[in-house]
């Protein structure tokens, strides 16, 4: 007879067996915090532009050596439930700026590593978090007078360049006097309006071999591919975009032919061939010089096409159809059918050229007219290239924040010890228990020079000194010079500038981020459902 075994008195009674509970400070608070304080202290050492590298295999088996904390976090799934809030603050970051998630995990991380201070002090996470949430609100008063230079045109490449290049600095450092204006070409050259700018328009071809150097800018559109007739160039050319095979057309219905003779068969499969051909002859006659297609190219049609010299291009991708019919304002047809002179797309020139070993097709715009524009980027292996594409991404969203807001403040940790020199201020005139928690998240700003001149491998204590004392005498711009054996710099002399959208948001984030994971004081793990987990729900192409 088995033996009925009551179940421990408490919480546990209410679960299902197999459940796990932590609840108070110990286990829940600290257990949080000390979590969260591993995965900031992971990529604080890729911050800045001289950060380590990261390896990361992902569940996959691809490998990723970067630097950047999107691209880390991304990949390494991570479970514990309050570094997952960490997290989501960081990639708000990322659909919100494009750029600064490494900010917000740092900022985040060092908040609670303050707070895990003033608990054991006695102080309660919740008069912490309201302390953080006070000094937040006095870090933003404070932000706009900081701001030493404003975009007003996006469409000059010199004022655009210096904006972005701190970003792609932090990123490929040693290359952004190169990467930077090609960024800042490839922008401007599709920016319409004042302020409309998506971030879709800017398309990166990775091509291996060659130099780095080797790396340009094509208004319009690339793909790796190789035409499919004889024709390989046509300038001034109407374009045609099917997203249908083009190939003899299976008819609805089944039929049967009765052929008496091989005159007959002859003549039936001539009657084919006949309708075939004056169906490419009408799409000739309408002045169309390429042809587009969405699925396979038949051989007779493939014929018919080189005798019309038409060029024929396939692209297999629906995205990269719909990419293209954008590029060169054409409508996609869905049967092999003439197309009118509205459905038409045009391009200056369509050719093909051979990079290495890679063939490619190139759609090239007008500049004028360009909706499109690709950055063809050379180098030696794939993970350079990945790096490098990276780069480009946050350059391209750092191009989309100024066209909104043009504000910019000083880099090399300049305003992260400005801001943390008003909020200690602040602090002391502040009465009741608040004021620590005020403090801590001037010091938790601190850690910024700290992170930088760490990664660099300078004297940071005395380096940090010298900031913190050139801040108190006024020099708002000082920041932390990384190069040449360390020293001060003034950041916006050497054109080391910040977005402060970037910085605005990274700030409200990582703050909403920390006090979230302050106020948790119980930990409720159900029991795990068994069997292998179901694949992720949602559209399956990256595109989609």
């Amino acid at each position: 007879m088995a033996l009925h075994v009551p179940k421990a008195p408490g919480f546990s009674q209410m679960m299902k067996e197999g459940s796990r509970m932590y609840s108070g400070l110990e286990e829940a608070v600290i257990r949080n915090i000390v979590a969260c304080k591993q995965l900031s202290a992971t990529v604080a050492t890729a911050y800045g532009p001289v950060g380590m590298n990261k390896m990361v295999i992902n569940h996959l088996g691809k490998l990723f050596v970067t630097n950047d904390a999107a691209t880390i976090i991304r990949e390494l799934e991570v479970e514990h439930p309050a570094a997952k809030m960490m997290i989501l603050g960081s990639q708000m970051q990322e659909q919100e700026v494009g750029d600064g998630t490494n900010f917000v995990i740092i900022l985040a991380g060092a908040l609670l590593e303050q707070a895990e201070e003033l608990i054991q002090m006695g102080l309660t996470p919740t008069a912490i978090a309201e302390g953080y949430e006070k000094a937040l609100e006095k870090a933003m008063e404070v932000l706009p007078s900081l701001v030493c230079e404003t975009v007003e045109d996006v469409h000059d490449k010199v004022v655009v360049n210096r904006a972005i290049k701190s970003a792609i600095m932090s990123k490929q450092y040693g290359n952004e006097n190169f990467l930077a204006p090609l960024i800042a070409e490839a922008c401007i050259s599709i920016l319409p309006g004042k302020t409309t700018f998506n971030v879709d328009n800017i398309r990166v071809c990775k091509i291996l071999g060659g130099s780095f150097y080797q790396s340009s800018v094509v208004q319009g559109m690339v793909f790796k591919r190789i035409v499919e007739g004889v024709i390989t160039r046509s300038e001034k050319a109407k374009i045609a975009v099917f997203t249908c095979p083009i190939d003899s057309v299976q008819t609805e219905t089944k039929g049967t032919v009765l052929i008496q003779s091989s005159k007959e068969l002859m003549d039936f499969s001539k009657g084919e061939e006949d309708l075939l051909e004056r169906e490419i002859a009408a799409i000739a006659a309408t002045g169309t010089k390429v042809v587009v297609s969405g699925g396979k190219i038949g051989d007779l049609c493939l014929h018919y096409l080189n005798k019309y010299n038409i060029m024929a291009v396939r692209l297999s991708s629906k995205f990269d159809l719909r990419r293209l019919c954008k590029s060169i304002n054409a409508t996609a047809l869905p049967r092999l059918t003439t197309p009118s002179a509205e459905e038409l797309g045009y391009a200056d020139d369509v050719f093909t050229e051979e990079f290495g070993d890679t063939s490619v097709v190139i759609f090239r715009q007008d500049e004028k007219q360009s909706r499109i524009a690709t950055i063809i980027v050379r180098g030696a292996t794939d993970n350079f290239l990945d790096d490098i594409e990276r780069a480009i991404d946050d350059g391209v969203n750092n191009f989309k924040s100024l066209a909104r807001d043009g504000r910019l403040v000083p880099g090399a940790g300049a305003v992260e010890v400005e801001l943390a020199k008003h909020i200690t201020q602040y602090a002391e005139t502040c009465p009741g228990l608040d004021q620590y928690a005020i403090q801590k998240f001037a010091q938790a700003l601190g850690k910024f020079p700290v992170v930088l001149s760490d990664n660099a491998g300078l004297k940071t204590t005395e380096l940090v000194c010298e900031l913190v004392a050139a801040h108190q005498e006024q020099k708002v711009s000082s920041g932390i010079n990384v190069e040449n054996d360390g020293g001060l710099v003034d950041s916006v002399e050497a054109g080391i500038l910040d977005l402060y959208v970037a910085k605005y948001w990274g700030m409200k984030y990582a703050t909403a981020a920390a006090c979230t994971i302050l106020r948790v004081d119980q930990i409720i793990m159900a029991k795990r459902a068994g069997g292998p987990k179901p694949p992720p729900q949602g559209p399956q192409d990256a595109d989609d």
